[in-house]
């Protein structure tokens, strides 16, 4: 079966890289260098692995490296996250492993695009599952965030604690035992099941229902589906779900609930 590694282009991708850097910023003489960026024993020094060895991977004949070497030469290159994937991608024929980052924050233009979805309640949320940001369509219908703590703009803690939230629910059951599913599975994907686990701990204590979930060990995806809300004004209202991964921020994830039919758009407008 062919190799699914590129040797050749990972060489000239890392030699491409290397030429991007300043000797002086990283503590290197710049005298007698007659191109610029590092040398490529530079490069091994700070990735901790052999110049030969690293030569032969500029080359393309120096076999496929570990995953932890390559991790090394990552950092001894100064990549972004979109260069490191890439490397990966060339050298292992898949994406790294992930390392969790959060940003806790959302762009101007993020933003827009929420309020650009009039009728249909749509959310940020990190990868622990607090809420960031929200259009108003998701005040009147999901939750009044603006008014409410950012701690409690958690969804995990309003389902398992909030008896308003419970209460709205048209199978709470169900419900909780999907999210907290799809929330291990999405915690595990952005590389934070170290970051949840004050969260787990907290919900674990607080709710019997929550640690017996939790304990089960159950893996889901939120993808797409049908949520109904029992909502104090509108009644029973049907949202159609679907979950979007914010590209170059792996920690967040946009969640769009479109109306499943013209009364329950309708419903909607009346609210708003």
């Amino acid at each position: 079966m062919q190799s699914v590694t590129q040797p050749k282009d990972l060489g000239s991708y890392l030699k491409s890289r290397r030429a991007q850097l300043d000797p002086v910023a990283l503590g290197f003489h710049t005298a007698r260098r007659r191109t610029p960026g590092l040398r490529r024993e530079e490069v091994a020094h700070l990735a901790c692995i052999s110049a030969t060895w690293y030569t032969w991977l500029e080359q393309g004949r120096g076999g496929t490296p570990s995953a932890e070497v390559l991790e090394r030469i990552c950092q001894a290159l100064r990549l972004s996250q979109p260069e490191r994937e890439h490397v990966f991608h060339l050298a292992l024929g898949r994406a790294p492993g992930m390392h969790y980052q959060a940003r806790g924050t959302v762009t101007e233009r993020l933003q827009k695009v929420l309020d650009c979805m009039h009728l249909s309640p749509a959310m940020i949320r990190n990868a622990t599952w607090d809420v960031l940001a929200w259009n108003k369509a998701a005040t009147v219908v999901l939750s009044d965030y603006p008014n409410q703590p950012a701690h409690e703009r958690n969804i995990l803690r309003r389902i398992f604690l909030n008896p308003q939230a419970r209460a709205a629910q048209a199978d709470w059951h169900a419900l909780a035992r999907f999210l907290v599913a799809a929330f291990r599975a999405d915690a595990t994907r952005a590389g934070a099941s170290i970051e949840i686990r004050p969260l787990v701990e907290e919900l674990s204590a607080a709710s019997s229902e929550f640690a017996e979930l939790w304990r089960s060990n159950d893996i889901d995806m939120m993808g797409e589906g049908t949520k109904i809300l029992l909502h104090r004004e509108a009644g029973r209202l049907s949202l159609e779900f679907s979950s979007f991964s914010v590209e170059g921020q792996p920690d967040l994830t946009m969640v769009v609930y479109n109306p499943s039919t013209q009364e329950d758009a309708d419903k909607i407008r009346s609210l708003l």
